[in-house]
């Protein structure tokens, strides 16, 4: 079987996605900053248990953001505009967000140092948000990935990304030990593979993944399969000692289980049919504020605190922790949407005034020098 991606700028299911693969990352950030991850190498609660449950079923947003936008990059080519858009995007939040602080009293102004106003001045080189950095960094090399898959055979493909998960996730995810290499995904390098996994959906499709059942399934059963290893690590570790560091391994963004989960739900949602044209058009439109969701709650002057605004101190059960786990994650996804619709508004007319001058004709013949 070979599957051809529907060629459309916005498909409603993939816009779904993206929008539920940022509600999976504020869930990562609750669970991993609210302080709810219980110690997986010392004695754990019921409330540890679920929070770890409840970070197998989220471990692959990361990738599966990643693979959207391998998914459409592929196709549309290398835009200057769309990576200034994404910095000054970025640069809105960096800057306006502690300026808000200070004039709320809650972050005093003679705190602030060098270091600081680099990491609102300067957020891609500054590591700010890491996860934009990595992106930046493969979306400047989408001319050479876009030029390499289209001038390799399928197989050549195949074995490319297959010597590259030997590399980053087979041996990670069988060697009991950390590597020095392993960056566990945190870094530029794993996203231009992931890049490559979905230009070859892209292009040529994975027989294994035919319907929506088998590709639900698939996620499901890899989203549990990362639990059970883990704890089954954990309770060799307990009963020997050995292997401490092994344990979490499988909630690397380029362990084995978590690339192979992201593909099964990229292809449960491709699967996906959403007939209702209001649903659709309400998901077509939200989608692309999802972004600031993320620049906002991972602010690095908040990023530690709003977990407890949102009651992470409060879960004293697991029953607490799966209602807190559920609001913070409406609250956050509603503020960060609503947020970035009123700097979208902003934008426009900026956009609008800096569309006829010669700065946008350069960056236009850039484009063109790059895409051929």
């Amino acid at each position: 079987m070979s599957v051809q991606l529907h060629k459309k700028s916005r498909m409603a299911n993939i816009e779904m996605l993206r929008i539920l693969a940022m509600m999976m990352v504020v869930s990562l950030h609750f669970l991993a900053k609210g302080n709810l991850l219980e110690p997986l190498a010392e004695k754990m609660s019921a409330k540890g248990y679920v929070a770890w449950l409840l970070e197998s079923f989220s471990i692959m947003a990361v990738d599966v953001y990643v693979l959207i936008s391998g998914y459409f990059l592929v196709e549309t080519g290398f835009r200057l505009k769309r990576l200034v858009n994404l910095v000054l995007q970025t640069m809105f939040y960096t800057c306006l967000v502690p300026i808000v602080l200070i004039l709320a009293g809650v972050l005093p102004i003679g705190s602030l140092t060098l270091y600081d106003i680099l990491l609102y001045v300067f957020p891609t080189n500054m590591l700010h948000y890491w996860f934009l950095s990595a992106y930046v960094l493969m979306f400047l090399f989408t001319p050479v990935l876009n030029v390499a898959v289209r001038a390799m055979k399928k197989q050549q493909l195949q074995w490319a990304i297959i010597i590259l998960l030997v590399m980053e996730s087979v041996s990670k995810t069988l060697i009991p030990v950390r590597l020095e290499l392993d960056n566990l995904g945190y870094d530029a390098f794993w996203f231009m593979v992931v890049y490559l996994i979905a230009a070859y959906i892209r292009l040529y499709g994975i027989p294994f993944f035919s319907d929506i059942k088998k590709s639900t399934i698939t996620y499901l059963g890899t989203c549990l399969l990362i639990f059970t290893w883990t704890m089954g690590i954990r309770f060799v570790f307990l009963k020997t000692g050995q292997f401490q560091n092994f344990i979490e391994s499988a909630y690397g963004y380029n362990h084995l289980f978590t690339i192979t989960g992201a593909v099964a739900l990229f292809y449960t949602f491709y699967y996906l049919k959403v007939n209702s044209q209001k649903v659709s058009a309400v998901v077509c439109r939200l989608a692309p504020y999802t972004f600031g969701v993320y620049l906002l709650h991972e602010h690095v002057n908040i990023r530690y605190e709003w977990p407890f605004w949102m009651g992470a101190s409060d879960c004293n059960n697991a029953g607490s922790l799966v209602l807190h786990w559920v609001i913070a994650i409406v609250v956050v996804m509603v503020i960060g949407l609503a947020v970035d619709y009123i700097r979208s508004l902003l934008f426009k007319g900026i956009s609008k005034a800096f569309a006829k001058t010669k700065l946008s004709r350069c960056m236009a013949y850039v484009d063109d020098k790059l895409n051929g």
